[in-house]
């Protein structure tokens, strides 16, 4: 980071990095609880997940609220006006990653005892671990303001979209074979399309990490693997 001549300009810009890496913790977090409440069938993990997306919320209006001031006050240019646009848009990001992992933790509760089998949950957890890798990854090439792990970052969404086709024809061939199962696979069919929309939202974020480090774009145009509406 450049040092300004007011050296409160780079406090308020370092304390905006750290308020939105701190946001990225606690989706990270609630990300990884929401599933391992799916998973072990923790009901009380799945409702702690679900109200402390509160905090994640509050976080999220003092982060927009501090930058809309420091735009207003300090009127940024060059590199500072990138860094700012960056942090609002991964701010962005990361809010709707904690909602996209309370999504998780409700479809938990609504499954509640009847995931007969862990089976049936294996692939949704084989795709969390890749997701999660991506969003640790990228949260860390922000802090480290590293284009390189932020390229590798969006590079390595087509994986998480093969992964998500994949399931999507295991559990709709599970769902053919029998159909009590219907209900579980479609409550993990949801799950499974919310962890992807979670890759999707580490990729944003790696794409704004390149930009606010660089002033250049990665390919907007990313090639996008998602099959399943060809799936018969």
């Amino acid at each position: 980071m450049s040092e300004h001549t007011v050296s409160a300009y780079d406090e308020e810009l370092t304390e905006m990095a750290g308020k939105v890496a701190e946001m990225g913790g606690l989706a990270e977090k609630a990300f990884a609880d929401a599933v391992s409440a799916l998973v072990s069938r923790d009901l009380d993990l799945a409702k702690t997940t679900i109200a402390q997306d509160e905090r994640l919320d509050t976080l999220h209006q003092e982060v927009e609220a501090k930058l809309i001031e420091m735009i207003a006050r300090r009127q940024p240019m060059g590199q500072d006006l990138r860094e700012i646009t960056a942090a609002t848009r991964i701010a962005n990001d990361l809010e709707r990653v904690g909602d996209l992992a309370k999504n998780v933790a409700k479809r938990a509760i609504a499954i509640d005892n009847s995931l007969g089998s862990k089976k049936l949950a294996i692939g949704v957890e084989h795709m969390t671990e890749l997701a999660l890798s991506q969003l640790k990854q990228v949260l860390d090439a922000y802090t480290r303001k590293d284009p390189e792990a932020a390229k590798r970052v969006q590079e390595a969404d087509a994986e998480v979209d093969a992964i998500y086709t994949s399931l999507f024809r295991e559990l709709l061939t599970y769902m053919m074979e029998d159909p009590r199962v219907i209900t579980q696979c479609v409550h993990l069919l949801f799950c499974a399309k919310n962890i992807e929309r979670i890759g999707d939202h580490a990729t944003n974020i790696a794409e704004n990490v390149f930009y606010m480090v660089t002033g250049e774009r990665l390919p907007e145009e990313r090639t996008k693997l998602d099959e399943t509406t060809s799936v018969s």
